[in-house]
């Protein structure tokens, strides 16, 4: 599995697999919202080489892992939504 960091997303859809609540308190400028929990019946709207991305990272690893046994290409967003803030990237909301 491929990581990347926040910087590195620049020309990669992004797709945030964390629950509603999660989402509604800061996330990614731009992203799709798909949870985690509804991947399989929504993978038809997840773009081929997305930018996975959840809190910390962890959840969004087993949804790439998953994606990538699908046959698409998915990146790991290493350090999640957390680091993604923290390095300043835009987002909606301010609270992760």
């Amino acid at each position: 599995m491929r990581e990347i960091t926040p910087a590195e997303t620049a020309d990669r859809p992004i797709v945030d697999v964390r629950e509603p609540h999660e989402w509604q308190l800061g996330h990614a400028d731009g992203a799709i919202h798909i949870p985690m929990g509804e991947i399989v019946e929504r993978l038809h709207e997840v773009p081929d080489g997305a930018a996975i991305i959840c809190r910390s990272g962890a959840r969004s690893a087993q949804v790439v892992a998953y994606l990538e046994h699908q046959g698409l290409d998915a990146v790991n967003v290493s350090g999640g939504t957390l680091a993604w803030a923290a390095d300043g990237r835009p987002m909606v909301g301010a609270v992760v």
